[in-house]
């Protein structure tokens, strides 16, 4: 891997930036995001802007510093550039000057961690709450933009969704390292992140301390599962369904359980260990739910667990309820949990579609008096579109829903502008 010693350094001189009025009242309002065609101006020196001075139109790379001024030529926020997004400043700072250091991270760090206190402060207290995996830093939210942070015990993940971040890791890095200790940090990077701009850093490499050669093992709620953090998808596990996880895990005493899209078997064992006598657990990915099993396997010492029967199908989804249908099978707990179906906002319209059509089949696979939990990751649909599409639906199948629980984000997931919203689930009663 490459030394984080020879990785490139923001340009000395700051960007500085006029904006429009309106971006300003937003930037001042916490949004983290400068779109380009906010941007008035750009100059080749925070300091020169400041007094009146230097010339327009200048440029930077990816990370360099961009100092936000207002009319008075004071100062209002401080960001990363990034020249090849349309978002083309992504704030960090809002407020007072500040220098953006080693000091300056751990601060934030900290700041971040503290918000998870009360996660942590639960775990320590409750055995059966006992979790060492979540997230330590959840992108714009916590004032990191395009880069989050997953604790899986001792073991740290840094997934890198630009290459703003490329510039301030010889900062970054150390700064996590004191917050944390950890004994790994393993760098993850998104699968459209421009290479030529990482100077040499790759997938899966090891930042602090040695890659792992196998899974590494956590604890979520009291249940033990593995997380393959250098090829497994996110970071190694889907952690922002954690509470929903728990929730189950209250109402599945006794049941039949189907867990559709299971991925890796979060929602399977949970309902296993609240005392499922049989889950059947859907994905189209072999290897995934192989680590499914292996995920039940690492909670056999649990009774509930262990005596549960797990059923992994690997099967599309729409066929595989299709043929629970004609089978006549039904379920006391259906679960949908299905990726993201907008990767743009051209297709809100057919990612509704599908979530229809999900429910219409799911609450046909529920048994009268039966559960239906539901839930949609894509940032683009909003709670409302989501909640409504899937209770017209249900409603049209002749098996209205009679809600019990909504959810959003859980507390180490945490939204502070309007476009971080992306979680929704929603727990209903099919009579």
């Amino acid at each position: 891997m490459t030394s984080l010693a020879k990785l490139p350094r923001p340009a000395a001189s700051r960007l500085a930036v006029r904006v429009t009025p309106d971006a300003l009242r937003q930037i001042r309002g916490g949004h983290p995001w400068v779109y380009e065609t906010s941007i008035e101006s750009v100059k080749s020196g925070a300091q020169s802007a400041a007094q009146g001075g230097a010339q327009s139109g200048a440029t930077g790379k990816p990370g360099d510093l961009a100092v936000v001024f207002d009319a008075d030529r004071s100062f209002a926020a401080i960001g990363l550039l990034d020249p090849a997004s349309p978002i083309r400043i992504k704030i960090i700072h809002e407020g007072k000057p500040a220098t953006i250091d080693r000091a300056f991270w751990v601060a934030h760090i900290t700041a971040a961690l503290a918000r998870r206190q009360p996660l942590i402060d639960q775990s320590l207290a409750d055995p059966e709450r006992a979790t060492t995996g979540y997230r330590c830093i959840n992108g714009e939210n916590d004032g990191f933009p395009s880069l989050v942070l997953d604790r899986y015990d001792r073991t740290l993940v840094l997934k890198l969704y630009s290459t703003i971040w490329v510039p301030h890791l010889a900062d970054l890095v150390p700064a996590i390292a004191e917050v944390f200790r950890p004994d790994t940090l393993v760098l993850r990077l998104a699968r459209n992140i421009d290479h030529d701009g990482l100077f040499g850093l790759e997938e899966g490499d090891a930042l602090i301390g040695v890659s792992p050669a196998d899974p590494v093992l956590f604890q979520e709620n009291g249940l033990t599962f593995e997380a393959d953090v250098v090829h497994g998808q996110k970071t190694g596990h889907f952690l922002d369904q954690r509470d929903n996880r728990w929730f189950v895990r209250r109402i599945t005493e006794g049941c039949r359980v189907l867990d559709m899209y299971a991925s890796t078997g979060g929602f399977s064992v949970n309902a296993a260990a609240g005392g499922a006598h049989e889950v059947v657990a859907v994905d189209l990915s072999e290897p995934t739910l192989a680590v499914a099993s292996r995920n039940m396997q690492h909670n056999a010492h649990v009774p509930a667990v262990a005596a549960c029967t797990f059923r992994p199908m690997k099967a599309d989804a729409l066929e595989a309820m299709n043929r629970l249908i004609r089978s006549g099978d039904k379920f006391d707990v259906v679960i949908i949990d299905p990726p993201s179906f907008t990767p743009r906002q051209a297709s809100v319209q057919r990612a509704l579609t599908a979530y229809a059509l999900l429910t219409t089949k799911g609450v046909k696979l529920v048994r009268p008096g039966g559960v239906l939990v539901q839930a949609s990751c894509s940032s683009r649909v909003t709670a409302d579109e989501f909640h409504t599409t899937i209770s017209h639906a249900a409603a049209q199948a002749g098996r209205p829903l009679e809600e019990f629980r909504r959810t959003r984000h859980p507390i180490d997931h945490p939204v502070d502008f309007p476009q971080g919203h992306y979680l929704k689930a929603v727990f209903a009663h099919v009579p």
